[in-house]
């Protein structure tokens, strides 16, 4: 997920406190210059760092954990609690009669997440999008914006041939006339030149829009704090995306800088696909980053065409142990919909289903290779020996081995895979406890960091 070092250096900065109840004055210093290192490595200001970790200590010092807490739980408490705080509220724009202007610097992935952005309120909301491409510095940037919506139905308006963006605006707000809501994407630069001042300042008075949001690459850290500043005084910024979030050690920094303006976070890009944009929301995001998951984040994944009963029969099979390697196989399609292994379990909380969440970033990269290894297996299966793996001997071994390009001992290791699965969702099914966790899990959207971390 995004931040996972940062959620590594927490979780071993207060892994030592699971099984206490009490620690010395060394301990707590130990712990409070450990925790400083993994937040200053994640790259949030002295000052920030200084803020939380002093927080922490007095907290600790001062409050006494629940009954039936340990030590470790109490402290991600009083932790999220203050990342929360930090980070501050979030909003979304109304979707509906809104007029969105981007801005940001050049190459802070301003086109992809105006596309992004255009694509979240067609399927979230039902709008009826239109698209203005007004960058007309940048050579392809109308054919990229294309090319990112040619499967969407919304509509990209451009003139590549026109070097007026101000017209080129006009012109566009007079082609989405009837858009419910309308996105204008503008040039980005170096900096803060004069021609990129007078330019957005024209269009931002054209357009009079009711949002302007500032996309900012969560690589740049915390020069992210005075980038946000410098347009602010410019535009009046209302709103900013922080995109490519899920692959820097900087993110933290991003995160915290932008916080630090009083201008709301309002999504974050988590990956290159069009879909891959999430809404922030402080106490979801820190939620997952301590571990604690985000089911309501995992339901908001779920796609227009995914068959909600289907789901909860496959899930309602598994706990049961019955299920099959065709409900296995529809189990891969699904989950192919929602996204890949490591985004799925990082909305997991993360002592769930044997402490999956909380595999490293390889693991989670192998497991997902071996997903698809298994499906081209199974697709060389018959129906009868999909819904009876038992039949699986070793001529229908060698068999599907052949037909699907792999090693008897690949098919070997999904049966073996298959039957692990039923094992351990059976244990979780006679378990009261990690049954009522689960239960909880499918039908609740608050993660309970006393449930699911002990």
């Amino acid at each position: 997920m995004a931040l996972e070092r940062l959620s590594r250096g927490i979780f071993s900065s207060l892994g030592f406190l699971k099984s206490r109840r009490k620690i010395n004055e060394q301990e707590m210093k130990d712990m409070i210059r450990s925790l400083r290192r993994a937040l200053q490595e994640a790259d949030f200001n002295v000052r920030q760092t200084k803020e939380i970790t002093e927080r922490l200590e007095t907290r600790m010092r001062e409050e006494e954990p629940r009954p039936g807490i340990n030590l470790q739980t109490h402290a991600l408490n009083i932790l999220y609690t203050e990342l929360v705080r930090l980070l501050g509220p979030s909003r979304e724009p109304l979707p509906r009669q809104t007029t969105l202007l981007m801005v940001g610097l050049y190459g802070q992935g301003k086109t992809t997440t105006t596309a992004k952005l255009a694509e979240w309120f067609r399927r979230k909301h039902g709008v009826n999008v239109g698209v203005i491409e007004a960058d007309v510095h940048r050579p392809g940037a109308y054919s990229q914006l294309n090319q990112l919506l040619e499967n969407s139905s919304v509509e990209v308006y451009g003139e590549p041939e026109n070097t007026n963006a101000v017209e080129i605006v006009r012109n566009g707000l007079d082609a989405h006339a009837s858009a419910d809501l309308v996105i204008i994407d503008t040039a980005g630069r170096h900096q803060l030149d004069e021609e990129l001042v007078s330019e957005l300042e024209n269009i931002s008075r054209l357009a009079n829009a009711s949002e302007r949001i500032l996309v900012i690459d969560a690589q740049v850290g915390q020069a992210a704090g005075p980038v946000a500043a410098s347009f602010h005084n410019l535009a009046e910024i209302t709103g900013i995306i922080v995109t490519k979030l899920d692959g820097t050690a900087r993110g933290g920094g991003a995160l915290s800088a932008v916080a630090a303006t009083g201008s709301p976070i309002m999504y974050i890009g988590v990956g290159e696909k069009v879909t891959d944009l999430e809404r922030f929301e402080g106490d979801r995001f820190i939620s997952r980053l301590l571990g604690m998951g985000d089911i309501q984040g995992l339901i908001d994944l779920a796609p227009e065409d995914l068959d909600e009963e289907e789901a909860m029969r496959l899930t309602q099979r598994m706990m049961t142990g019955r299920f099959t390697l065709n409900d296995m196989y529809k189990q891969m399609e699904m989950m192919s919909k929602v996204g890949t292994i490591d985004k799925l379990l990082s909305f997991l909380p993360s002592g769930m289903l044997g402490g999956m969440g909380a595999m490293s970033k390889s693991q989670k990269q192998e497991m997902q290779k071996n997903l698809d290894k298994y499906r081209v297996i199974m697709d060389s299966m018959t129906s009868n020996e999909k819904n009876d793996p038992l039949q699986l001997k070793a001529e229908r071994i060698r068999r599907v081995a052949r037909g699907s390009g792999v090693r008897e001992k690949d098919v070997r290791e999904l049966i073996a895979q298959w039957n692990r699965s039923k094992k351990m969702m059976k244990g979780i099914s006679g378990n009261r406890r990690m049954n009522k966790q689960f239960k909880k899990l499918m039908r609740d959207d608050s993660g309970d960091l006393n449930e699911f971390t002990m």
